[in-house]
């Protein structure tokens, strides 16, 4: 095995097909080498810097944010582990200039659960992986139907981690010594858990495609800002639905998030996403109005009241011409939704169902997940150009090749390219 050894494992590591048995199962409840100090200091971080740097094999890699709590998504806890160096908690809010520990981290593997999770804040804080190995991912393609880490981790090492403060507040200080054995532990078994992961992508003849998997996490652009952000609040869909009231919801909503960030706090602790349906909703008329909200009684509706009321007033003295319209724009390149196709672009909608019964017979075939084998957008892609191609009465080349080559511009990794041109060039012929 790649990391330290792990006491009381099973013997034999488990597999999707043979996981270890429940019965077999012991629990795992504190790091074996003891809990290390937390690394806050810059001096500790030179030292833990230099630790790692002398360290072999890869490195695994966690991150604990604050989601729910603070406003956006900062590590308020990096933990790390290492082959020779042991397991380090560091405090990025204490540590100082993290340049030394990037340098150290740059070259080995890095090895995490979820990595599209932990890489966009862990990047802001300058560490970039120059390699990955993802165990989440590595379990969805070998079929695993439990893909969380403790259940990875039970069914392949059989081993049961303490699983008790994924949605706590991490910018938490002084961080409860049970967090801290929680944060370690997640660092504390991944690196056995890659190598028998990684055995049995071999195996099962998955290992190229888990590779290409992981580069594309590692090297995958920042997802663009959404058009409207706003349109997406919780359970306003059905309910606003003229341009007023969604001015309203979109004046609340960009007060809100401007407050939040300030304050540095998740929006929804500001003011409740229903608050902000129901004043869209209702349109209140005046101060009065809007104070008698039953969503506005809340000690955040009262404390911030007259920034609502301004919101308020300023969607509903907008002119008609500068209201947002009910159906949100689209971003270049995006479709609309599938479900409106069948009205409008019939031959891409009759394209979409066989394209998605095509990779979802094959995926079942792989034993993988049809997003997996080939993402949603990417489906709906091709069987849009596709469709589109044939509405207006040109001549659409389905065959292997020429699927392949749509599906290779609409960037599909290799090994998917591979695995479903021909059911697709089959489906759509």
């Amino acid at each position: 095995m790649t990391g330290a050894r792990v006491p009381h494992s099973a013997v034999t590591p488990g597999t999707t097909d043979n996981p270890v048995p429940a019965e077999a199962v012991v629990s795992y409840q504190r790091p074996a080498e003891g809990l290390p100090p937390v690394t806050d200091t810059p001096a500790a971080l030179a030292a833990a810097a230099a630790a790692l740097a002398r360290g072999s094999g890869p490195i695994a890699v966690d991150a604990e944010r604050a989601s729910g709590f603070r406003y956006g998504q900062d590590a308020y806890l990096v933990q790390l582990r290492r082959q020779g160096a042991g397991t380090v908690l560091v405090d990025p809010l204490g540590a100082g200039d993290l340049s030394a520990l990037a340098a150290a981290l740059d070259g080995p593997e890095w090895v995490l659960h979820a990595a599209d999770q932990d890489l966009p804040c862990l990047t802001a804080l300058g560490l970039t992986a120059g390699a990955l190995f993802d165990t989440e991912l590595a379990a969805r393609l070998l079929g695993r139907r439990h893909v969380g880490l403790g259940a990875v981790v039970e069914e392949t090492l059989g081993l049961r981690l303490a699983k008790d403060h994924a949605a706590a507040d991490w910018s938490t200080r002084p961080l409860p010594e049970s967090w801290l054995v929680y944060a370690a532990l997640d660092v504390e078994l991944l690196l056995p858990l890659r190598d028998a992961l990684a055995q049995e992508l071999e195996a099962a003849g998955k290992a190229d495609w888990a590779a290409q998997e992981f580069e594309y996490e590692r090297t995958r652009p920042i997802r663009p800002t959404r058009i409207d952000p706003w349109r997406r609040t919780p359970r306003s869909g059905r309910a606003v639905r003229t341009p007023r009231s969604l001015a309203v919801l979109r004046e609340l909503w960009t007060v809100r998030e401007e407050l939040a960030r300030e304050l540095d706090v998740t929006p929804s602790k500001v003011l409740p996403h229903r608050a902000l349906v129901a004043a869209a909703v209702a349109q209140p008329s005046s101060r009065r109005r809007l104070a008698s909200l039953r969503e506005f009684s809340s000690r955040q509706g009262r404390q911030h009241q007259e920034l609502w009321w301004q919101a308020v007033e300023r969607a509903l003295a907008l002119p008609d011409d500068q209201l947002p319209p009910v159906h949100a724009p689209l971003a270049p390149g995006e479709l609309p939704q599938p479900r409106s196709w069948g009205r409008h672009h019939p031959q891409s909608a009759a394209a979409l169902e066989l394209v998605r019964g095509a990779v979802r017979a094959q995926a079942e075939l792989l034993r993988i997940p049809h997003e997996l084998l080939l993402g949603t957008e990417v489906q709906r892609h091709l069987a849009w150009g596709i469709g589109e191609a044939a509405a207006a009465g040109e001549r659409v080349d389905v065959s292997v090749a020429a699927v392949a080559v749509r599906l290779e511009r609409l960037g599909a990794r290799h090994w998917q390219v591979e695995q479903t041109s021909a059911p697709l060039s089959v489906a759509l012929g």
